[in-house]
């Protein structure tokens, strides 16, 4: 795809500010009604998915050149895809986030880059993670834990940890307990270690086609040389990544399943029980990735044809992705499913859900944004009486534990609280 794709988007967007609230029937109060971060931090139509718009249409008429403020408009945002659902709700002839995500592109490969993301391409490029850490370490979080190895063994499975929980200390426990589940489920899998390539996902989000590609044909290759048929990651972000991008982008036909649908099937089989009550009130983030933009990819292919002149509409019918098929359910069911455990929803769920602040770069690029963005989401929490904040990503994690200056909440992955309850 390219910018001009999006010309009929651009030229369709009514204004309608859709794109900056939660979808209306949804709402359950004016103080938790917003749904778009970066209009809340940029206080200007150009920092909404409509003004993305408009700035895509500009640049594309040649009336309009990039200058800082547009690229600050262009990259200050998480990508979370709550503008999506929003526009979709209203009218299904347009794709806002596919639309900025191109607007991106388009950007970068022009030139206009952000000197913050630099760094974190740089370490891209010579270790293949996304924090900067030497490659050789990738695995060293699994030692001792008895993992194949499929850089020179093969398995049905390979269980992919992802950059953070990779390398980064305080949460890699969660890629051991998910991989004592499996061991305990039977299943034939194995890990690449040090041999593990980032996803691409946040790269590509950043703007960088070419380095996602160069990614994701790297774990293709080493998935097919080790017999892989099926990937299990922890990761919401991976997980996204392979299942929607890769299969839409490089044409994958290799299964995806989270670690939460994973454990959710185990307990729905007697494969996993729960005997050891956990006594806790929790409230549960839908992660982005997981959830609104977890939704299985639909290849397409036909026209677009508009009824007397007017209606728009496609031949055949064309997907709907407005993140109501997420992974919303599998995570409330292991929950639900823990004795003991109490769970408490905050207002916005689902596809309804506000974002955690660290996706599209924010986190790397804008971190007083991507501090704010999860400050409000820790107050949502809060509202709720919950002892702790629990998700199914290590992103979301993160960024709720570096902003929870003044909480008393844990943050938790579902993953410490099943091994809990085993």
């Amino acid at each position: 795809m390219a910018l001009e794709d999006y010309r009929a988007d651009a030229m369709r967007c009514t204004r309608c500010a859709y794109c900056k609230w939660i979808p209306f029937d949804m709402v359950k109060s004016a103080r938790y009604a917003r749904g778009c971060p970066s209009i809340e931090s940029g206080q200007f139509h150009s920092y909404s998915a409509g003004g993305r718009l408009v700035t895509a249409l500009s640049l594309l008429e040649g009336r309009g050149t990039v200058t800082e403020k547009v690229k600050d408009s262009v990259f200050r945002c998480n990508l979370c895809g709550q503008c999506d659902v929003g526009c979709k709700m209203c009218r299904y002839d347009m794709e806002p986030l596919a639309a900025m995500q191109e607007l991106r592109f388009h950007l970068v490969e022009n030139g206009h880059t952000l000197p913050q993301l630099a760094p974190v391409i740089q370490g891209l490029k010579s270790d293949f993670n996304m924090l900067g850490q030497p490659r050789a370490k990738r695995g060293d979080w699994a030692a001792e834990l008895g993992v194949k190895d499929l850089s020179t063994q093969k398995a049905e499975y390979v269980f992919h940890a992802g950059c953070r929980y990779s390398f980064d200390g305080e949460q890699s426990q969660v890629a051991r307990i998910a991989v004592r589940i499996m061991q305990k489920a039977g299943l034939d899998f194995g890990i690449l270690g040090a041999q593990e390539n980032c996803c691409g996902g946040r790269v590509r989000d950043m703007g960088y086609r070419g380095e996602f590609k160069a990614r994701g044909d790297v774990n293709l290759k080493l998935w097919a040389k080790a017999g892989v048929k099926t990937v299990v990651t922890p990761c919401s972000e991976c997980y996204h990544t392979f299942k929607r991008v890769y299969t839409a982008d490089l044409g994958s036909k290799v299964k995806v399943v989270h670690m939460v649908e994973l454990v959710a099937e185990l307990v729905k089989s007697g494969q996993l029980k729960f005997t050891r009550p956990v006594n806790l009130k929790v409230t549960y983030h839908d992660p982005c990735h997981l959830g609104r933009q977890g939704e299985e990819y639909v290849p397409w292919s036909g026209k677009e044809i508009k009824i007397m002149g007017q209606a728009v509409c496609y031949d055949p019918p064309r997907p709907k992705y407005n993140g109501a098929f997420g992974i919303y359910d599998a995570p409330r069911e292991v929950l639900k499913a823990i004795p003991g455990l109490e769970l408490v929803e905050m207002e916005r769920i689902r596809e309804g859900a506000w974002c955690c602040g660290a996706g599209g770069g924010a986190r790397e690029a804008y971190p007083a944004f991507s501090d704010a963005t999860a400050k409000e989401r820790i107050e949502e929490a809060d509202s709720t009486g919950a002892d702790a904040l629990v998700t199914a990503c290590p992103w979301c994690e993160r960024n709720f534990m570096d902003a929870m200056n003044g909480s008393k909440m844990k943050v938790l992955d579902i993953m410490e609280l099943v091994e809990q309850a085993i």
